[in-house]
């Protein structure tokens, strides 16, 4: 068994971040991560994969969603820290756990950020289409990162705000399309038949709907930072709670509605062609302008996620440092309480994005969000299993019951790792999505080397042979044991 102070140090390493942030600003951050490029964007390419039937694959997706943002609630709920998974899976599984699951997570964000700032330059290409991308890439890249780089309250009001906008937005979106498809003629290109038009529903099979599945994950990656925010939430037990319950009921509600309508305005063809599908969705209305405002929205909600990710790739970072797993320097402070160093080296996807918005100009996309996919798909893997784990110890020690739990234990926990192990396997079969595995297993491999070359040995002797759980030790101190309420 392994020593309950090794949380607690894992917990002391990450002091000195600033506790502001309110339950409805963090629940805005996953919403400010989750609805971006992933919906705006990447919907195209899933309809691509599976025609009408990718309502069915982002359902999918969201039941996955569901049950990892279960699991987060209660490890979350019991321990509020910025290392959040990483530090749960040091913990309860292994410090090589830990090591993988916090680098590869930071891997998968800092190039997901990529994606953001590639679709922000595709969307400005919309009104100035002979502008080269790389200039709005650095021009909107440079604002994000001094936002972040300000203090977390100017990241939080900023972040609120971006997300305030594109939730009109899409209300907006879901009005205006019920209307027009309601309102369609029988006989016009309009309506839900465009469901069983085109191929029918399952244009591309079942097999195509599975694929789809992939892009849906990506979709609604970002929506665990709620946890990774918890370590600088004013009262995390309570704006944990709500915050996830929230943004999940949010995020459904928000895809499939929105999906629906967009597929009935547009048929499913017409809806992969590279432009945002929500934008073609705009100009079949033929409203005045719409289009134009679709696409003002689509840009703030790229920024949002980008600045979101900005945050939580930082955060992820200072992590690893304070833990001894990167350089000191990349957890130190500024007067703000904001780890600058760390938030420098997270612009590293931007500048992989600049990189290959010059050298695979249409590809660019596609590319970025292959390569950024297999961190998101091993991290919400490792997050289940990681539940595994903490559960089995935390009832076997005799903790107190956590005011928040997940479902039907272990079998959903177990049904989540299964599904995220199936779509891993799947990219491998996928030719779109072939780089994910292809770089994904090598990457593993040489952090899995580089743990055990510089870190193993250290971690093996800082924990004595006996230890004492007990629910005081393991919880974090602004959390104490008589402080959590009856489930």
């Amino acid at each position: 068994m392994k020593s309950t102070e090794h949380f607690q140090r894992v917990v002391a390493q990450e002091e000195g971040l600033r506790r502001t942030l309110t339950g409805a600003q963090m629940a805005m951050i996953a919403i400010g991560g989750a609805i971006g490029t992933g919906l705006f964007m990447g919907s195209g390419f899933a309809i691509g994969f599976a025609g009408p039937s990718v309502i069915l694959s982002y359902a999918v997706g969201a039941v996955i969603a569901l049950l990892l943002m279960g699991c987060l609630a209660e490890m979350t709920v019991a321990h509020p820290t910025p290392g959040s998974f990483g530090a749960f899976a040091d913990y309860y599984v292994s410090p090589w756990a830990g090591f993988l699951l916090r680098y590869a997570y930071w891997a998968a964000i800092v190039l997901a950020i990529g994606t953001e700032v590639t679709a922000v330059a595709i969307y400005m290409q919309y009104w100035f289409p002979a502008s080269p991308a790389w200039v709005w890439i650095l021009v909107f890249a440079g604002g994000l990162v001094f936002v972040n780089a300000l203090s977390v309250n100017v990241f939080g009001f900023v972040e609120y705000w971006f997300c305030v906008v594109k939730i009109a937005a899409i209300v907006a979106f879901i009005l205006i399309g019920a209307h027009v498809v309601y309102g369609a003629p029988a006989d016009g290109a309009i309506g839900f038949k465009n469901y069983a038009d085109h191929g029918g529903f399952f244009p591309k099979g079942v097999w195509g709907t599975w694929v789809a599945v992939i892009v849906a994950i990506f979709s609604y990656l970002s929506i665990e930072m709620i946890a990774v925010a918890a370590g600088e939430a004013k009262e995390p037990e309570k704006a944990v709670t709500s915050a996830f319950r929230s943004a999940m009921v949010r995020l459904v509600v928000f895809y499939l509605l929105t999906l629906a309508l967009m597929l009935a305005i547009v048929p499913w063809t017409e809806a992969s062609n590279g432009k945002s599908p929500f934008v073609q969705a705009m100009e079949a209305v033929r409203i005045p302008g719409a289009a134009h405002i679709i696409n003002f929205v689509v840009l703030i909600a790229a920024l949002s996620a980008m600045n979101s990710q900005l945050y939580i790739t930082t955060r992820m970072m200072f992590s690893l440092s304070r833990g001894g797993y990167a350089s000191p320097r990349l957890g130190a402070l500024n007067a703000q309480g904001v780890p600058v160093n760390a938030l420098g080296l997270s612009c590293f996807g931007i500048a992989v994005a600049g990189a290959l918005s010059v050298v695979y100009k249409e590809a660019s996309f596609m590319l970025m969000m292959a390569v950024s996919m297999f961190g998101a798909l091993f991290t919400w893997m490792m997050i289940f299993v990681t539940h595994f784990f903490f559960r089995r110890r935390w009832s076997r020690d005799g903790n107190p019951r956590v005011a928040f739990q997940m479902w039907a234990f272990p079998y959903l926990t177990l049904l989540g790792a299964g599904l995220m192990l199936a779509i891993m396997v799947t990219t491998l079969f996928t030719a779109e999505f072939k780089a994910t595995m292809r770089t994904g297993i090598p990457f593993l491999l040489l952090l899995s080397a580089i743990y055990g070359l510089f870190y193993r040995a250290g971690r093996k002797d800082e924990e004595p042979a006996t230890l004492r759980a007990t629910a005081s030790a393991t919880l974090m101190p602004s959390t104490p044991a008589d402080r959590i309420p009856p489930a």
